[in-house]
Formats: structure tokens, C-alpha cells, sequence
């Protein structure tokens, strides 16, 4: 690719980081994580499911259950429109912070569908309003009628939203034909796009079901104090709703198998660590066994509640919904480990440099092309502070100093407690360490930066200290060796 290099590189931007959240990841995963906690159960499940039971209760006259469904839609429509909305917006907002160049990227790739997904999203504000406000003034058969039609487009655009953003999530992992075409429709129909979309839809189906089957025990609990009918309204949705969760239930199996084995085996093979990091590899038989007890546990449940005599108790509910949430929360953070190197696979390192300007790089050094260093070459009297900008070049989207996932610590473990650290052998680990470490993306300086890496953590070592982003401590722009106005510098 000789000297130029493609837009949007980590050293295109001045770099927003803290150090003990290891370069911010963590706010994005939580953010990310909970806005998905709140859009698959409660918009993308819950919605044609709050849909149906209106369209039932209007069909068999049984008001009882309209109002069911009512009180449920109320609690949907608050968390999906304060915490479900303002966390997507947190993605951006987090995502542009701490991983401008990956966002800079895909938003080249997929604008239109990005813009495509806004107006749906719009649409979908906007029948969720419509929908739950005017609930109370469908009170005669046609306006009925046309009320259910709006939870049906709403439904239908919940989803949408989600096929649409799962095309993205997809292609971060396996862009498939892209890598040679460029194409956006190659992009949006990467290998992994059908399966992944099956499966979250499935997913979404099975963990709404549960929500409304949890939430539907305390909606009828005075009801039932007074009455028969509380009763006979949970039973009824209990059996119902065991229909949707056992279906969903072999979708979400079925799907899952697709996706797990389109995945690339690179990203398989980081399977272990995903699921629960280094340091609790070695528990991986027993957390499948946990997988497997969960599994169970919604299937006894599901049966349980497809007999219309047998009341099931409210505590046994709890456990698929929190088993749920603990399932989709989990899946999401192994998601985003198992394509580690890649940020966009096979396009992107995890650390923002490009994969086709990792080999020119390695030859010409970071400092000489990045924008936003203190130092183009490496002296004596500099080494540390040019180890600094290499850290924050190199290794500060995953790793703090002292922090979170500490550089510090992992060199203490390594060598152990006390002991003296070799700079030569901490050089070589460096410029090898994807070999062994294969969620780490190959070393992509010069040897000479490898070793003012190392001289930057021996000093960090014997001086421990926070390492401030530009937020903090500012930008310096240093004209690269090669332009007109370095070479007129005394």
C-alpha cells in the first residue's frame, strides 16, 4: 500500500482515554449491554406479543385481558423510551469518544443503512406513543381495530431496527465478500447476517415471553385477593405464553448452531476466554454445565405452564427472567471478545490500525505517521515519552496502566511479585505476543518502538501514575519528518 493509508486510523485522532476503565471499553460494553437488555425483551419481544393479547381480547371479548396488556405496555413504554433511548444514544456518544476510527469506518461503510435505521427508529418513537396514549380512546370496534394495526406496524419496526443494526454487528465480525468488493451490499449480507438475525429474533421472542409472563403475576395479584379471575388470567397467559417461549426456545437453538459454526474458527477457538476471561479459563467445563442447567430450567418452566390446571408459583418465573437477562447480557460480552484481534474482522485490529498498514508500519514506525505525538524520533533523553504515545497508540483500547486490565499487573503475574522484569525478554514477548495471545493484534511499531514501549513500562513500574488522554492533557502536533515545513525546522 506504500505510504498512504486509509482514513479513519487510530492515528488520525487525538485520543480520548481513562486509564482505569482500560481506555473506556467498559462504558461502551455496559452501555451497549443494557441498551440490548432493554431493546430484545421489551420492544423487539414484547411488543407483537402486548399486540396479540390486544388482538385476542378484543376477538374473545375478555377485556380483562386488554387491561393486562396495558398495564404491561405502560412499563415497556417507559423504559424503552427514557433508558432504551437514551442509551442508544450513549452508543454513539461513547463509541465516538473512545473508538472514533472504528466508527469513522463503518459509518463509511453502512450510511445509508445507518440512515435507513433512523427513520425507522423515528417511525417506531413514534407508533409507541401513538400506540400506548391512545389506548384508552379505543373504545369502540373500529377504532379497535385500527389501534391493533398500530401495534402491528410498531411491531414490525422494532424489528426492522434490529435487522438492520444486526447487519453491522455481523459484518464487525465476518464482512465476507466486502474485503474484496467494497460493496455495500456485501457488507449488508455478510455470512453471518441470517443466522445471527435468527437467532437474535428467536432470543427476543423467548426473553419477551418471559417478561410478560413475570410481569403478569403482579398485575393480577389483587385480582386475584377478591376474585377467581386473577387466577384464571394467569393460567391463561402462563399456558399462552409456554407456547412462545418453548418455539422460541428450538428457534434460538437452531439459529444459534448456524451462528456458532459461521463464525470463524479463529473467533471459536477464543471461546473459552470469552466466556470467562484469563483468569477463569480453567472453570469453562463447569460454567457449560451452568448453560446447560439454564436450558433445563426453561424448559421444566415452559412445560410446567402449558397445563391449564396448574398454577406455576411466582418465584419459579423469576428464574428464566433472570436467567435471561444473565444469557442475553453474557452472549453480548462474549460476542464482542470472540473478535478480538479484529474490530472489523480481517479489516481492523482491536487498536485501530489497519490491516493492510500493519506490515508498512512495522517497517516505518507509528510516530512517523501518527498525527498526534510528541516525538517523531526516539532518543535517550525521549524514549519514555515516546513509549507513552506508543501505549496510547498501540495498546490503550484494552489496557490501562494500573487499572482495569493493567499493564502493570499482567508483567507482575507474568514474572511474579518482586521480581525483577527483562527488558530484552519483555521486547521479544511484545513483538510476539499475538502468536500465543491470539485476541491480541500483532506489535505495530519498529523494533526501536517495541523497546521504547518496555523502557515506558520498567519507568511506569517504578513510578506508578495515571496516564491522562487528550481530554486532559491536551494535543501536540508534531510535523511528520517527511513535509516541507519538518524540513525547515532548525
Amino acid at each position: 500500500m506504500g505510504g498512504r493509508r486509509e482514513p479513519f486510523s487510530v492515528m488520525d485522532f487525538p485520543l480520548y482515554y481513562i486509564d482505569h476503565l482500560a481506555g473506556g471499553r467498559l462504558i461502551i460494553g455496559i452501555i451497549a449491554s443494557l441498551h440490548v437488555l432493554i431493546n430484545h425483551p421489551l420492544a423487539v419481544g414484547a411488543y407483537p406479543l402486548l399486540t396479540w393479547m390486544e388482538w385476542t381480547a378484543f376477538k374473545t371479548n375478555r377485556p380483562e385481558i386488554d387491561r393486562l396488556a396495558y398495564r404491561i405496555t405502560f412499563i415497556v413504554f417507559i423504559v424503552t423510551t427514557t433508558v432504551g433511548a437514551m442509551t442508544g444514544v450513549g452508543i454513539w456518544l461513547s463509541t465516538s469518544l473512545f473508538a472514533p476510527f472504528a466508527i469513522g469506518s463503518l459509518l463509511r461503510v453502512f450510511f445509508w443503512g445507518w440512515f435507513a435505521e433512523w427513520l425507522v427508529f423515528i417511525a417506531e418513537v413514534g407508533l409507541i406513543c401513538w400506540w400506548f396514549l391512545t389506548w384508552k380512546q379505543a373504545d369502540t370496534p373500529e377504532k379497535k381495530r385500527k389501534h391493533i394495526q398500530i401495534g402491528v406496524a410498531l411491531s414490525i419496526m422494532s424489528w426492522l431496527t434490529m435487522a438492520l443494526i444486526v447487519a453491522v454487528l455481523g459484518f464487525m465480525m465476518k464482512p465476507g465478500e466486502w474485503n474484496q468488493t467494497r460493496a455495500f451490499w456485501d457488507a449488508m449480507t455478510n455470512p453471518l447476517y441470517v443466522p445471527q438475525l435468527g437467532f437474535r429474533t428467536c432470543f427476543a421472542l423467548m426473553t419477551g415471553a418471559v417478561f410478560v409472563w413475570f410481569a403478569s403475576f403482579f398485575f393480577t395479584k389483587d385480582q386475584d385477593k377478591v376474585a377467581r379471575e386473577g387466577s384464571r388470567l394467569r393460567r391463561w397467559i402462563v399456558c399462552r405464553l409456554s407456547h412462545v417461549v418453548l418455539l422460541s426456545l428450538i428457534g434460538t437453538f437452531l439459529f444459534g448452531t448456524w451462528y456458532w459454526n459461521s463464525i470463524p474458527e479463529t473467533m471459536r477457538a477464543n471461546s473459552s476466554v470469552a466466556l470467562l476471561s484469563q483468569q477463569f479459563m480453567n472453570w469453562h467445563g463447569q460454567f457449560r454445565s451452568v448453560l446447560g442447567w439454564t436450558i433445563v430450567a426453561f424448559l421444566v418452566i415452559g412445560f410446567a405452564g402449558l397445563s391449564n390446571t396448574f398454577t406455576v408459583p411466582r418465584w419459579a418465573l423469576l428464574i428464566p427472567t433472570v436467567m435471561g437477562i444473565w444469557l442475553l447480557g453474557h452472549f453480548e460480552r462474549a460476542r464482542e471478545f470472540m473478535r478480538k484481534p479484529w474490530v472489523i474482522g480481517e479489516y481492523m485490529y482491536s487498536n485501530g490500525i489497519h490491516k493492510d498498514e500493519l506490515a508498512f508500519l512495522q517497517t516505518e514506525g507509528l510516530l512517523n505517521h501518527a498525527t498526534y505525538v510528541r516525538h517523531r524520533e526516539i532518543t535517550d533523553v525521549n524514549r519514555v515519552e515516546c513509549g507513552e504515545d506508543i501505549f496510547l497508540l498501540a495498546c490503550s483500547r484494552c489496557h490501562s496502566t494500573t487499572g482495569l486490565n493493567g499493564v502493570v499487573e499482567k508483567f507482575t503475574r507474568m514474572y511474579g511479585e518482586g521480581e525483577a522484569w527483562d527488558s530484552g525478554a519483555m521486547q521479544t514477548f511484545i513483538k510476539g505476543m499475538h502468536q500465543s495471545r491470539t485476541f491480541m493484534p500483532p506489535f505495530p511499531g519498529t523494533t526501536e518502538e517495541a523497546a521504547a514501549l518496555v523502557a515506558y513500562l520498567q519507568d511506569l513500574r517504578e513510578r506508578p501514575r495515571t496516564l491522562p488522554g487528550a481530554q486532559s492533557a491536551g494535543i501536540t502536533v508534531v510535523p511528520p519528518p517527511f513535509s516541507p515545513v519538518a524540513a525547515t525546522q532548525p
